[in-house]
């Protein structure tokens, strides 16, 4: 019985692949720019909304993201804090990531110690209880 083993690919083929992931990005902020979630029912809606009405640590996020590339930071930190506030690190791991497997740069890591994911999960499973309570300022 012979065995295939996959050749790892090549840099060219893994530019290639960052170049049209990069594309995919770029077309997808470029019709978040212009279509605003709240007007327009192409974007989907959240199945867990739709179904119970509550709202999932993932809700406003198109909407945060719209308003984030219109330049309205409190806008965006209003409708999804987690995701505003994980930006930037998730920004610089990305960077990371396209740098190692394209052979450019190797970029400095963020220090996020262990305890950092269960703290992280903590915070979102706070921020999905809360954002759900029927009073004020959660509601």
């Amino acid at each position: 019985m012979t065995t295939m083993h996959a050749t790892p690919p090549t840099a060219s083929v893994r530019w290639l692949s960052w170049a049209m992931g990069l594309l995919a990005v770029v077309a997808v902020s470029a019709v978040l720019f212009v279509f605003d979630p709240t007007q327009h029912a192409f974007y989907p809606a959240c199945p867990l909304h739709k179904l119970t009405g509550l709202s999932c640590p993932g809700c406003g996020s198109l909407r945060a993201l719209h308003q984030l590339s219109h330049g309205h930071f409190v806008e965006a930190l209003r409708l999804n804090p987690p995701l505003v506030i994980a930006l930037p690190v998730l920004f610089w791991m990305l960077l990371r990531r396209v740098a190692r497997e394209t052979g450019a740069r190797t970029l400095p890591p963020v220090p996020l110690p262990p305890r950092w994911g269960w703290t992280l999960l903590g915070v979102v499973l706070a921020y999905s209880l809360l954002r759900n309570l029927p009073f004020a300022p959660f509601s």
